[in-house]
């Protein structure tokens, strides 16, 4: 988080702010930090479990089903971003899935670190800048390559239809370097 612009002169934003924070499941020392600090606090995040994502898929089908919402083959409740889980859903979402988030208010100065697959939804608390990268670790490139064939399946009109991610031509660069150091290497390897 790079740029927090809180308006001057709105008493009751700051109030505002707290509730969204304590409604958002947020932890003591969170709201501690908030109340006490001089921090700025930029956005209130809420990260899922990747394991968590087909239950959490399944109950955003079944709440849009209750209000009447269709369900198209070539959209998804997750990629779609078209929902934000506010208290009563995660509630729900807890209680009928077992499925249980984590809270996080992004100060300004923080980094929040997304795994690979974790479903995440953000609240910008106030006008902010923030700054994202993806990025592949050699222990989610598995995952990566899923979530890449899970876009697939979008509409070409999606947004996230494209492989954002590149996960084959990251996969073939570190394989290419890791030949090219073996090759490299190859004559004190062989010596015993």
């Amino acid at each position: 988080m790079v740029y927090v612009g809180i308006p001057k002169g709105q008493a009751n934003q700051e109030e505002e702010v707290l509730k969204t924070i304590q409604d958002g499941d947020s932890d003591e020392l969170t709201i501690k930090r908030f109340t006490e600090s001089r921090e700025k606090p930029g956005a209130l995040w809420h990260i899922y479990a990747a394991k968590d994502t087909e239950k959490i898929r399944e109950f955003l089908k079944k709440v849009a089903e209750e209000q009447g919402q269709e369900n198209p083959v070539d959209h998804d409740p997750i990629h779609d971003q078209s929902w934000y889980l506010d208290r009563s859903l995660r509630k729900r979402l807890h209680q009928e899935y077992g499925v249980q988030g984590w809270a996080i208010v992004q100060f300004l100065g923080d980094v929040v670190f997304i795994p690979a697959g974790a479903p995440h939804q953000v609240h910008n608390l106030y006008s902010c800048i923030k700054v994202a990268e993806d990025f592949v670790s050699p222990e989610h490139v598995k995952h990566c390559f899923w979530l890449t064939q899970e876009f697939r399946y979008l509409s070409h009109t999606h947004t996230n239809h494209e492989d954002k991610l590149q996960v084959k031509n990251v996969i073939y660069h570190a394989v290419k370097d890791a030949v090219g150091i073996l090759r490299a290497n190859e004559s004190s390897l062989s010596r015993p």
